[in-house]
């Protein structure tokens, strides 16, 4: 009997052991993930896709992005920022436009990138007579930058302000000019009364009696 109780105690623990790894699954990122109805990354717009992805180049140029591909159905562009002397972040904005009827729909993301700077010291060669040469830790800094994080923005209100923007730059609404009224036809000249000569009166007395 005391063997059995010994021998349960290793299994007891596996099983707690699995169990604190299912919650750990549970609350990774990728499980919270949900494909809810809102609307935070997409709009639909007036107008065909070319004209809605052409108002978001703008929007995006309007705001400090450099543009790293435009097209009729999808634009790219990404703007730089340091926060702090060795750190470097860069925001992404991917935008595709897609036909939904006779409008458009247009998606985006964003992606931010954060970056720090990795120094990497170059050892230097010195010659020191017999010895031959020694490397001393000194001489020029290969610095880079080496990428620490990077996630999907998904700030609400951040896309909302994208979106307020990019409605400036789609054209207004065509609105049909009015139709001129028809010009009034000419009044036609009277016509013009044409005097009748009187024709002359013939007499059926004889000549010689007149």
């Amino acid at each position: 009997m005391r063997f059995r109780r010994v021998r349960s105690i290793p299994l007891l623990a596996a099983v707690a052991a699995l169990t604190a790894c299912g919650g750990r699954a549970a609350d990774s990122t990728l499980i919270r993930e949900s494909f809810d109805s809102g609307d935070t990354y997409s709009r639909t717009v007036p107008g065909p896709p070319a004209q809605a992805c052409e108002a978001a180049r703008r929007t995006l140029l309007s705001q400090g992005y450099a543009i790293a591909r435009a097209g009729d159905d999808a634009v790219e562009g990404n703007k730089n920022f340091q926060p702090k002397d060795e750190e470097h972040e860069q925001l992404v904005l991917r935008i595709s436009c897609a036909p939904r009827g006779d409008q458009a729909l247009v998606f985006v993301s964003a992606v931010q990138d954060r970056y720090a700077l990795k120094k990497s010291p170059t050892s230097a060669s010195v010659g020191v007579g017999a010895l031959g040469s020694v490397s001393l830790p000194f001489g020029s800094n290969d610095d880079s930058l080496v990428k620490v994080a990077s996630s999907t923005v998904q700030d609400a209100t951040f896309y909302r302000r994208f979106f307020e923007r990019l409605q400036q730059y789609l054209p207004a609404a065509a609105v049909p000019e009015p139709t001129p009224p028809a010009a009034a036809a000419p009044a036609a000249a009277p016509a013009t009364a044409v005097e009748s000569t009187p024709a002359e009166v013939v007499s059926d007395t004889p000549a010689s009696l007149r």
